[in-house]
């Protein structure tokens, strides 16, 4: 898929491997030629104001920060700041945007949702449940299996978001505001390599124990983690411009 205007990745992982990677994820799996998808690192530079007719829709990638820290560096301060001014405006327009992971902190905190550590989830398969019905759902079975780890999530959902997706450890998996701004606490963007290679990536940043990672890694196999994939196929084909 070749959009006229390309998607914007908006990226915050200040490891090159990390952020190159994530790029190559998500634009495989919405399906995107190489020009169909174009990043910005917001922990590189700050983000001046977009011109939001200029692209096709918003992505926003996970990050080593997170919204519910009580004590911020002045990177993560400089970059939530630039997020929060770009949400102000995805919301007053009702502009299309997918999150995944960081993004449930990023677009809950614009909506005045309880971001904290109670449903944080080590890094593993788990299985999900759909729950509500949305454009971005279609071809999506009841059940399906993806991969998690984030040590907030959010608490409370104020009523102005409806959840799509549920978890058993974790309530919101998935959730709309409007019609055309989604967050998935999950990564549909991942593969089990992918997956891996991120786990390796964040080894010393607290998301598992140094014994664990075999484990992990042994969790994905014999798995279908394709099913997933929908979502942001989904939301390629229905906002590409």
């Amino acid at each position: 898929m070749r959009p006229r205007r390309p998607f914007l990745l908006l990226s915050t992982r200040p490891e090159d491997e990390a952020a190159a990677a994530e790029f190559l994820s998500f634009r495989a799996k919405m399906g995107l030629e190489a020009d169909g998808l174009v990043q910005f690192r917001l922990e590189s530079r700050p983000l001046e104001r977009l011109d939001l007719a200029e692209f096709s829709g918003i992505l926003l990638g996970g990050s080593p920060f997170n919204s519910s820290e009580p004590v911020k560096a002045p990177l993560q301060q400089r970059v939530e700041a630039d997020l929060a001014r770009l949400m102000d405006e995805v919301l007053d327009r009702d502009y299309p945007l997918f999150g995944a992971c960081y993004g449930v902190g990023t677009v809950g905190t614009a909506i005045g949702a309880v971001i904290d550590g109670t449903y944080s989830e080590k890094p593993r398969v788990i299985e999900v449940r759909v729950t509500g019905q949305d454009p971005l759902l279609d071809g999506l079975p009841e059940r399906f299996h993806t991969m998690v780890g984030h040590k907030e999530a959010i608490t409370v959902l104020p009523d102005v978001a409806e959840v799509l997706i549920t978890g058993e450890d974790c309530p919101t998996q998935m959730f709309r505001v409007q019609e055309n701004i989604y967050a998935t606490q999950f990564h549909p963007e991942l593969a089990p390599a992918e997956f891996e290679q991120r786990l390796r990536i964040y080894a010393n940043a607290g998301y598992y124990e140094p014994g664990e990672l075999g484990a992990i890694i042994a969790g994905t196999r014999g798995v279908d983690l394709t099913v997933d994939d929908a979502l942001l196929r989904n939301f390629a084909l229905r906002y590409v411009r």
